[in-house]
């Protein structure tokens, strides 16, 4: 599998790199944001940091949660909390930043947003520049998932009588500054165009019940075999299905455990990227965890080619004594053996700009704890919420009682290429769309107009 750029994400790329604006990069599912992020993170030249809201979110993107950089407290963030905070190790930390990338920043609440402005301003002794002169790099699709609300009253109240929503986009420090939106447009999971149409309009809740009529008649049939990966709205579900189909396999189970410390379970909480036991039987249909890091080999222009990666859906042919897996993946056999994620923190380490002549500060990442497994979980079903960013041939949605939250939907269908893949174990119902007024407010250019790729400023 070969990791090229396409032409548009290439020169957004190239954008980020040769300026310092702010920048919001969305797009609809399957706009290779993900491919986006991982290649700038790897090639820019600029002493950045990796962050997102959420633990299992900053170990997909090898990167810290946002509190663990900025070592916030829990809670609403005044600017003498934040000063009081901030020790001398993440004030040098916030100084040596030219660039911040923030993952899954549609998962960001303003009053957050606000504070990691605040907490770079005084970190960095420029308290009248947003964020403290460093550029910030957003990723993420606010269609496809949303802050999580507080459940503190006082909170509640707080983010009522201070902002406009709880979203990133409302915070106060975008007042005074620009914010320069760019939507992603090539999708390369799916090429039918009329199955584009209905998902967009699912996606920004514009979808007619005549839209619905078509997506209903296609997928309204039984999946063709048993290995049809189910998206369910709830876990519940999920663990019922996969329990039922790995028990009707009358091979031996073997169990692998996670190879971890103490010290590791402490440092990745409740966050573990792998099950600690994981049972598997020849013929378990699994899914990768993890992109595969094991292989150095590259094309001849320097771009990866992995075996697979996080998504990767393949059937258990062996389990040899060697502790590996073999794994079928579209008919080739791959030994999996166990990957290692990290936990990690930044430091700076003190560089040499051979082009100005000047030293320089950069960050590095510093590994505090591992944890070994071999990234597979069992895949006949998994969650609506855990397959977002993966695309399948073939998909079967399972809504259940109805969605329950915005965008759920949309990234359930919006996983599988062609309507010619999806089946349904019901239709699916207007009640099923849900999609946040705020966010339809923001995306449709109400504060900011998106700009295209293919219209870059100049440099």
């Amino acid at each position: 599998m070969i990791i090229d750029l396409s032409q548009e994400q290439q020169s957004l790329f190239e954008y980020i790199e040769q300026s310092s604006s702010n920048v919001f990069v969305t797009g609809r599912a399957g706009t290779g944001k993900s491919t986006l992020l991982s290649h700038l993170t790897a090639n820019t030249e600029k002493s950045f940091a990796v962050c997102a809201p959420t633990g299992v979110a900053a170990l997909n993107v090898g990167g810290v949660t946002i509190h663990s950089l900025f070592t916030f407290p829990i809670g609403l963030l005044g600017e003498v909390e934040i000063a009081r905070h901030l020790n001398k190790r993440t004030r040098e930390i916030l100084r040596a930043l030219d660039m911040l990338v923030i993952d899954e920043i549609s998962m960001v609440s303003a009053d957050l947003m606000d504070g990691i402005d605040r907490a770079l301003r005084i970190a960095r002794g420029r308290k009248n520049e947003p964020f403290g002169g460093a550029q910030i790099v957003m990723f993420g699709d606010p269609y496809q998932l949303a802050p999580v609300p507080p459940r503190d009253p006082s909170e509640k109240n707080y983010i009522a009588e201070n902002y406009q929503s709880l979203w990133f986009f409302d915070a106060h420090v975008w007042r005074n500054s620009e914010l320069e939106r760019f939507e992603l447009s090539e999708i390369f999971r799916q090429s039918d165009d009329d199955f584009k149409e209905i998902l967009n309009a699912i996606r920004d809740g514009s979808v007619t019940q005549a839209m619905l009529d078509v997506l209903n008649k296609a997928g309204n049939r039984y999946p063709p075999h048993l290995d049809v990966i189910r998206l369910a709205t709830i876990n519940e579900t999920v663990n019922a299905v996969n329990h039922q189909r790995i028990e009707l396999i009358e091979t031996d189970p073997k169990i692998f455990k996670a190879v971890y410390s103490d010290g590791a379970a402490k440092a990745f909480g409740r966050a573990l990227p792998a099950e600690t036991e994981l049972t598997l039987k020849v013929g378990a249909q699994v899914m990768f965890i993890k992109n595969d890091d094991a292989s150095n080999n590259k094309t001849s222009n320097g771009s990866a080619i992995r075996r697979w990666v996080n998504g990767t859906i393949g059937r258990v042919v062996a389990l040899p004594k060697s502790g590996l897996v073999v794994v079928d993946v579209d008919g080739e056999q791959l030994e999996v053996g166990p990957a290692t994620w990290e936990k990690i923190r930044y430091e700076v380490e003190e560089g040499f700009n051979e082009s100005t002549g000047e030293a320089k500060e950069t960050l590095v990442p510093v590994t505090l704890a591992e944890f070994k497994q071999i990234p597979l979980r069992l895949a006949w079903a998994v969650t609506i919420h855990k397959s977002q960013g993966q695309t399948y041939d073939e998909v079967q949605i399972d809504m259940g009682r109805g969605a329950f939250s915005p965008g759920q939907t949309y990234v359930g269908l919006s996983r599988v290429r062609t309507l010619g893949g999806l089946y349904l174990t019901r239709a699916v119902l207007i009640r099923d769309v849900m999609v946040d007024s705020d966010v339809v407010r923001f995306m449709s250019g109400a504060q900011l107009e998106a700009t295209s790729s293919e219209h870059l400023p100049p440099f």
